[in-house]
C-alpha cells in the first residue's frame, strides 16, 4: 500500500505508489449514482460511508444490512474508483461535505490527522470498552500518532505473494513445489531468477535461458512491472529489500532518517532492473504504456507477476488463465519478506452523526461484520478470530493462500511506513526510480534522492 502527506499534491503522488491495500482494477462508480463532489448524511439517522475497491462493496453491503437490521441505523454505501476516491475526499474536506465514515490507508491518515478532518477515536473506544487485542498483531497501532491519537479501527490486512499461469510453468518445466521454494540474491538471482529466465519466451519461441535467445523481441515476459514502485515498492521491490536486510528508516512508525541509499537497498535495486537488460521483465515504457499490470498478466503477456492478497479474486477468476500463488522467495537473509498493511475506518471530524458513524466504525471492526466479510473470501480480515472462517473461503473457492498467510505464521512480515512528509518522500523517490529505471541515472541516483529525503525531517 504508500503514504503521502500533502493535499492535492500528495494525492497525485499516492496513485503512483500501489493502489496499496486493497486496491481495485476497477475504478466503479458512485452507488448513489451522483460524482465525487457530494458527500455528508443524505438523511437524519443514515450514515454516509465511502470506499473504493469495487470487489469490497458487495461484503460491506452484507454488513450494512445486518447493522441497519439491529441498530435501526442505515448506512448509505458510495464506491469510487482510487484515483476519484482521494480527491473526491479531499474536495469534500474543504467543501464541509466529506462522508461521515471512510474506507482508510496508513499513506493517507497521517496527512489528513494533521489538517484535523480525523476524528480522534480514544475517548470513544475506552468509554464502549472496545478490546483491540482481538486484531491481528501491530495493526491497531498503525492507526497512532506521535501525540497517541488514534484515527482508526482495523478492518483488514494483507501481505503479498507470486500469481503464475500454471500452464507456462508447465511448459518450462517448472514444478509448483520448486515455486514454492524460491530462493534470490543480488549476485546472479538465485533460483528465483532461474525460474523467470526460463517462463520467459522470445517472438520465435526461444527461451531466456536457452542460447539464441532474442531479449528484444520478447512475447512473455518471466515477471511482469507494474512501476517504478515510488518510496514503498508494496508490490514490486518491498520484498526483495526487505528480505535482503533493508528497513526503510530508523523506526517505524514516524521514521526521520532514510535508508535508501544503503547496500541493501542499492543492489537490491540494481539486481532488479537487471531483469529488464536480460529481457525478463518489461521495460518502464512497457510497464507504462496504459494496459495495467493484471490485463498483462490476463492477456498472456506475464508469467508471473508480484501482487497483493486484495487482488486474489481478481487473478483467479481472469478468463482463459489458470492461476496458482506461491510465496515471495527467501532472500540473504535467510527468510522470505512481505510488507503488512491494513486498512481502517475514520471519522470525519466535521460529522453532525458522530455517534452513529461511531457505531458503525465499532460494528465495522467487530468480529460480527469481519465474519461477513471473510465468509466472501476477497480480503483478510484483521479480526484474528476471522482468519480461519477467510481461509475456509478462499479453500471453497479453489485457492490456495497459504502465500500469503506464511508471512504471518512464519513472522516476515515488515509493517508498512507511516511518516510525515510521505508526499514529498514519494515524489522524490518516484522520480529516482523512473529514472533508474529507464537507465538515465545508475543506483547512485538513490543515494541523491535519499539524501534529499531525509532533509525533508531535518
Amino acid at each position: 500500500m504508500s503514504r503521502r502527506i500533502t493535499a492535492v499534491a500528495g494525492l497525485a503522488a499516492t496513485s503512483l505508489l500501489l493502489a496499496a491495500c486493497g486496491g481495485s482494477s476497477d475504478d466503479g462508480g458512485s452507488t448513489g449514482g451522483g460524482d465525487s463532489t457530494g458527500g455528508g448524511s443524505a438523511s437524519g439517522e443514515a450514515v454516509s460511508y465511502w470506499l473504493w475497491d469495487a470487489n469490497q462493496l458487495p461484503a460491506y453491503q452484507m454488513c450494512a444490512d445486518t447493522f441497519t437490521e439491529t441498530s435501526g441505523i442505515e448506512v448509505e454505501i458510495e464506491q469510487y474508483g482510487w484515483d476519484d476516491y482521494w480527491s473526491g475526499l479531499t474536495n469534500n474536506f474543504v467543501a464541509g461535505n466529506a462522508p461521515d465514515v471512510f474506507t482508510d490507508h496508513v499513506s493517507q491518515y497521517p496527512q489528513f490527522a494533521a489538517q484535523g478532518q480525523l476524528l480522534d477515536l480514544t475517548e470513544l473506544i475506552e468509554r464502549d470498552g472496545v478490546d483491540l487485542s482481538i486484531y491481528q498483531d501491530g495493526l491497531a497501532d498503525l492507526w497512532v500518532d506521535q501525540e497517541g491519537a488514534r484515527y482508526g479501527l482495523p478492518k483488514d490486512w494483507d501481505t503479498i505473494a507470486i500469481f503464475y499461469n500454471t500452464t507456462m510453468t508447465e511448459e518450462a518445466g517448472v514444478t509448483p513445489e520448486q515455486m514454492a521454494s524460491l530462493e534470490w540474491n543480488p549476485e546472479d538471482g538465485g533460483t528465483y531468477e532461474e525460474v523467470i529466465a526460463a517462463l520467459t519466451v522470445d517472438e520465435n519461441g526461444v527461451r531466456g535461458n536457452e542460447p539464441g535467445f532474442d531479449k528484444d523481441n520478447v512475447a512473455v515476459y518471466g515477471l511482469g512491472l507494474a512501476g517504478a514502485g515510488g518510496g514503498f515498492g508494496q508490490t514490486e521491490w518491498a520484498h526483495y529489500a526487505m528480505s535482503n536486510g533493508f528497513q526503510y528508516s530508523n523506526q517505524n512508525p514516524w521514521g526521520t532518517e532514510w535508508n535508501y541509499g544503503d547496500t541493501e537497498f542499492t543492489e537490491t535495486m540494481e539486481w532488479w532492473r537487471s531483469l529488464i537488460e536480460k529481457g525478463y521483465m518489461p521495460t518502464l515504457e512497457i510497464a507504462s504504456s496504459g494496459v495495467s499490470l493484471q490485463e498483462s498478466y490476463g492477456a498472456g503477456k506475464y508469467a508471473m507477476v508480484t501482487e497483493g492478497s486484495w487482488n486474489t479474486n481478481a487473478y483467479m477468476t481472469l478468463q482463459g488463465v489458470e492461476t496458482a500463488l506461491a510465496p515471495t522467495p527467501v532472500g540473504p537473509t535467510g527468510e522470505r519478506a512481505s510488507l503488512f498493511n491494513g486498512l481502517a475506518d475514520s471519522i470525519w471530524i466535521g460529522s453532525d452523526n458522530q455517534e452513529n458513524a461511531w457505531e458503525w466504525v465499532k460494528f465495522l471492526g467487530s468480529a460480527e461484520c469481519q465474519d461477513i466479510v471473510a465468509g466472501q473470501a476477497v480480503v483478510f480480515p484483521a479480526v484474528k478470530s476471522s482468519l480461519d472462517l477467510a481461509v475456509e473461503s478462499f479453500s471453497e473457492k479453489g485457492y490456495d493462500i497459504t502465500p500469503f498467510t506464511v508471512h504471518v505464521e512464519e513472522g516476515t512480515t515488515h509493517l508498512a511506513p507511516i511518516a510525515d512528509n510521505f508526499a514529498e518522500l514519494t515524489a522524490i523517490m518516484q522520480a529516482a526510480g523512473e529514472q533508474f529505471l529507464l537507465f538515465q541515472r545508475d543506483a547512485d541516483v538513490y543515494t541523491e534522492a535519499n539524501q534529499q529525503v531525509n532533509a525533508l525531517f531535518e
